[in-house]
């Protein structure tokens, strides 16, 4: 399915303040974080969506960075020492989630990640392994990137990994799901 991976200079453009213009990490995820959850934020890139995540889990909740660069999780580290909530975060190297005590996560993000994972399933059943029962997976990937047949593989990789669709979510120019451990 990968066929490659978001260059690590990409991660400043796409960390970019002008970017919350077009897509509010906020109002996206409001209504999926509260105060004191685990979140998972998988393909966390420089942080775009992880402190925002930081500032919704609130004092008492951690944020689990992933991401497969490490010159990403160094520009998260720093973006996140200066809004003082480095405190909130781990940062894990992708391949460390066995890092990740199991049925230990409220809520995991996927956005614009999964066309890049070459293993799939194996992402699906950490994720699984890490949810508590009830949590929920937020997937997104950009129409213009990925196709919706390769976008319902993913899902069907999931759902086979034991994760039930809850929902379809309309995020217009993004094809987006949500799914949740029984």
């Amino acid at each position: 399915m990968a066929n490659h991976i978001c260059p690590w200079w990409v991660g400043y453009l796409l960390a970019n303040p002008l970017r919350r213009i077009f897509e509010n990490p906020e109002k996206l995820l409001v209504s999926f974080v509260c105060n004191g959850m685990t979140v998972i934020d998988y393909g966390c890139g420089m942080g775009f969506f992880t402190i925002p995540l930081a500032r919704l889990v609130g004092p008492s909740g951690k944020v689990i960075a992933v991401d497969i660069q490490q010159k990403m999780l160094n520009g998260l580290r720093r973006k996140a020492q200066r809004t003082g909530l480095s405190d909130r975060m781990m940062l894990l190297s992708a391949g460390s989630e066995q890092q990740i005590k199991e049925d230990s996560v409220d809520f995991v993000t996927a956005l614009y990640v999964i066309h890049e994972i070459v293993d799939q399933p194996a992402f699906f059943k950490d994720m699984y392994r890490a949810m508590k029962p009830g949590a929920r997976i937020l997937m997104l990937e950009p129409r213009f990137h990925v196709a919706e047949k390769e976008f319902r593989r993913s899902v069907e990789m999931a759902e086979a990994t034991g994760l039930v669709l809850t929902s379809d979510v309309d995020f217009s120019r993004r094809l987006s799901v949500v799914l949740s451990k029984p």
